[in-house]
């Protein structure tokens, strides 16, 4: 038996499956995001390890028999987080997190050095763990004068497991420290942030174990001795690696709390300027890339927390097929924007509000403004020579037939939804496991979720939708000149 952990922003999940990598349980485990300041997102690393020790407890209460079983621990977990510990691995202060935009200033100095596009592959954003360490040194001088490893999130928490400091060339290709082309720590580029390679972890391969769950670790969580622990990967590329997408051309579109657009690619070819992420894939010899949006299905959770109505009652007030766009437009930068805008500063808004909008309105606008959104992605994608025929559809916001229908013609792709099952970064995490502890090779596991259906285009809506996408593609400037 193998598990999967997932540790998500809001989150963490944990999935127990066979060699087969066929799903025996799961369990799932909440916690909260700070947000001290205007643009600040912290979390306390106590949360996910006390979360860990919640999820394996209802594992072993659930399925005993199992969970003696276990033999390996795959993680995934939210990238770019800057996790600072110091000589006695103790952690320093809270975790800076992904959608943390206090370093805008410290990420633009670093990005206007050309030599970290050089190396990396992609334009040093305000999310990236390096900037935040930049930000420390100028503004938590005595924090950051004690810094002895810096950990991203799911690399704390197989440290906590194991006390090994490790990482894995797919969540470390988004620090700003890594060469992604040569898979290792760049020491120029750490020079220029005045850190030092033995401030980082060791580097692995996802599929690579990392070390054994400690002892005192094991009795807490009621694990078997042994059990072993593989690198592992951001989520991303984890999530590929749970729905398939190993080889060239291979994607996914993810509707969740941000949106990605991902495709894998057998070679690195970056393109920074578009503002596209290439980074190493969690498996060896391979990469990706993929456009990020910073708010999906949080601009309909934003919305629904105005409007005191549930995600799921917004959509499906709508019905299930869509409309050919209003004349009001959502601009879904709440949280400022990666690609293509690279702009931490921008903020959303409604453009062409009349009286006469209704709620209905408003959320379909908040739909179409994430799938322009995604669009931008997908185009920014192809300037890299990137070219998916069809993509496969996941996330939270999946679960709307309207949003899906509505992504599939503002695409212009067909979208593959899964089937009911288990896939995904929790899936893709246990499938390292599997790889890790058993040798067996990454295509051989890896393999695509069955499918429910594939959503087409709507002819009669591709065209209406281009212009609309036209029209959005304005509100950006518009937006900026008003702020």
């Amino acid at each position: 038996m193998f598990i999967g952990l997932d540790l998500g922003t809001s989150g963490l999940r944990a999935l127990l499956v066979d060699a087969a990598g066929r799903t025996i349980g799961d369990a799932n485990a909440n916690y909260s995001v700070s947000h001290p300041h205007s643009g600040w997102s912290e979390q306390n690393p106590k949360d996910w390890t006390d979360s860990c020790i919640a999820v394996m407890a209802a594992l072993k209460a659930s399925y005993p028999s199992d969970f003696a079983k276990v033999q390996g621990i795959g993680m995934s977990g939210h990238m770019h987080g800057a996790t600072t510990l110091d000589a006695d691995g103790l952690v320093l202060r809270p975790c800076i997190l992904w959608n943390d935009t206090r370093s805008h200033s410290q990420a633009a100095r670093l990005d206007s050095n050309p030599v970290f596009r050089k190396v990396t592959g992609n334009i040093v954003f305000p999310g990236f763990t390096a900037p935040k360490l930049v930000w420390m040194a100028q503004h938590e001088p005595a924090l950051f004068a004690r810094v002895d490893k810096v950990l991203l999130p799911k690399d704390y928490m197989n440290f906590w497991l194991t006390g090994v400091a490790a990482s894995d060339m797919s969540d470390s290709a988004g620090t700003a420290w890594l060469d992604v082309g040569a898979r290792d720590w760049s020491d120029t580029l750490l020079d220029a942030t005045a850190m030092r390679r033995d401030q980082m972890p060791m580097l692995y391969e996802g599929t690579e174990g990392i070390g054994t769950v400690k002892p005192d670790i094991a009795a807490v969580l009621g694990l078997p001795e042994d059990v072993q622990v593989v690198a592992g990967g951001g989520d991303n590329a984890v999530a590929a690696c749970g729905v398939g997408a190993m080889e060239d051309g291979d994607g996914f579109v993810s509707l969740g709390t941000s949106g990605v657009v991902l495709t894998a690619r057998d070679g690195f070819a970056p393109m920074a300027e578009t503002a596209v992420h290439s980074f190493c894939h969690a498996v060896p010899a391979q990469w990706y890339q993929m456009g990020v949006v910073l708010a999906a299905t949080d601009s309909m959770n934003w919305l629904s927390e105005v409007t005191g109505v549930t995600p799921s009652e917004l959509t499906q007030a709508l019905g299930t097929t869509p409309e050919p766009p209003n004349d009001l437009l959502f601009l879904p930068y709440l949280s400022g924007e990666r690609t293509p805008h690279n702009d931490s500063a921008v903020r959303g808004g409604f453009l062409g509000l009349d009286i006469a909008h209704t709620r209905n309105d408003m959320t379909r606008a908040v739909m179409e403004g994430v799938c322009y959104a995604l669009r931008d992605s997908l185009e920014a994608l192809r300037t890299t020579g990137a070219a998916p025929k069809r993509l496969l559809a996941i996330g939270g916001g999946t679960q709307s037939d309207h949003w899906v229908a509505m992504l599939a013609s503002i695409l212009d792709l067909p979208l593959d939804v899964p089937a009911q099952g288990e896939f995904g970064a929790a899936l893709g995490a246990a499938r390292l496991a599997i790889c890790g502890v058993t040798g067996a090779d990454p295509a051989t596991i890896m393999t695509k979720p069955t499918l429910a259906r594939t959503v087409h285009p709507d002819p009669s809506l591709v065209e209406p939708y281009a212009q609309g996408y036209a029209r959005y593609c304005k509100g950006y400037s518009a937006m900026k000149a008003l702020q």
